[in-house]
């Protein structure tokens, strides 16, 4: 995966070409980064000790991920008779497609982007990039996250939106720099347990990013 806040990132900058829809510039970030909470997956199946194979970069990275997503957020729209949850839908559709087409061109494993039916896409199949640059892309996730989290704020200081959480916003933004400098270092010297230790915070720091997004919403809509 391409750094999940850097997905974020990529799904804000959609709202300059984006219609001012109720949850649509919520949906398309929620969507940009849902795909790789797949990595819950992943660490459950560790913990537990069974077979990883699959978790990661299949279903929640896929064409069929999209269609459901649509189709379940369509049906929830009709029930409730409230729109903006299809518009939520349609939201979280595009990012999750946005999120897909930016890991084919800026990670080098692939997706399973027809799952279940295969059709695994790897346009870096060949490409065999030098071992310090995979090691930084670890602790650049916390790099992205802070970036992301420092746009947020930027959107409602200059909307006057979600005033109130801003100084818990700054406090995020601070917590994701620093677990930067920390984990940077240790992605070089520590071998044994590192993606362990940095798994946890990971998740840690993008369950928070996800969550934060959601409080945001309010200065999302002036974005969009």
């Amino acid at each position: 995966m391409a750094q999940a806040g850097l997905h974020a990132l990529v799904g804000a900058a959609t709202r300059k070409v984006t219609p001012r829809r109720e949850w649509l510039m919520l949906g398309i970030i929620l969507g940009s980064l849902f795909p790789d909470l797949d990595n819950y997956a992943v660490a459950v199946a560790t913990l537990a000790r069974w077979d990883t194979h699959g978790l990661h970069r299949t279903f929640t990275h896929s064409l069929f991920a999209i269609v459901v997503v649509l189709a379940v957020f369509s049906i929830i729209a009709k029930v409730s008779k409230r729109p903006r949850w299809a518009t939520l839908g349609l939201g979280l559709g595009i990012g999750i497609g946005l999120h897909i087409a930016l890991d084919l061109l800026l990670w080098f494993n692939g997706v399973e982007l027809l799952w279940p039916l295969g059709g695994w896409v790897n346009l870096w199949e060949n490409a065999n990039p030098p071992t310090w640059f995979t090691k930084f892309l670890e602790p650049a996730e916390f790099l992205f996250f802070a970036l992301f989290l420092a746009w947020l704020a930027q959107a409602a200081r200059s909307h006057k939106t979600n005033t109130p959480f801003l100084k818990p916003l700054r406090l995020w933004t601070i917590a994701m720099s620093v677990l930067l400098l920390i984990f940077t270092p240790l992605a070089y010297l520590m071998d044994k347990g590192f993606q362990t230790v940095y798994g946890a915070f990971y998740l840690g720091a993008l369950t928070a990013v996800f969550l934060i997004t959601i409080r945001m919403r309010q200065t999302l809509e002036m974005c969009g």
